[in-house]
């Protein structure tokens, strides 16, 4: 368990260096799951194994409590309730309008990946 967090947090950290050495706009720990992603599909490609037992097992345990990842994020929307009043409407219009664009543009990518034929 203790390789496959390793792994893990070693993978983000590669993420974290490259944002900051090429100066990309995304996030390290988003570019850590690319890596991770990249290192898994190598290994089924040319390893011809899945992903470690060991590692399905840690990633189970994280997402068993991903939850206790949002309690920071309420405490902060909690202790920020003052901006949210004074820009409400802003914030409503944002939330629904980048919602509904995400939506969109998830099921558009999704005819075109299911039927690439018909691009």
């Amino acid at each position: 368990m203790l390789n496959a967090l390793t792994l893990l947090v070693a993978c983000q950290f590669a993420g974290e260096l490259v944002a900051h050495a090429a100066g990309l706009p995304i996030p390290g720990p988003v570019l850590g799951m690319l890596l991770l992603l990249v290192g898994l599909i190598w290994r089924e490609r040319y390893a011809r194994k899945g992903p470690d037992p060991e590692l399905k097992a840690a990633a189970n345990g994280l997402l068993g409590n991903l939850s206790l990842l949002f309690v920071p994020a309420g405490v902060g929307v909690v202790a920020q309730l003052d901006v949210l009043a004074k820009s409400w409407l802003p914030l409503t219009v944002a939330i629904v309008v980048s919602t509904f664009l995400g939506l969109v543009v998830t099921g558009w990518v999704m005819q075109r990946l299911a039927d690439p034929d018909d691009a």
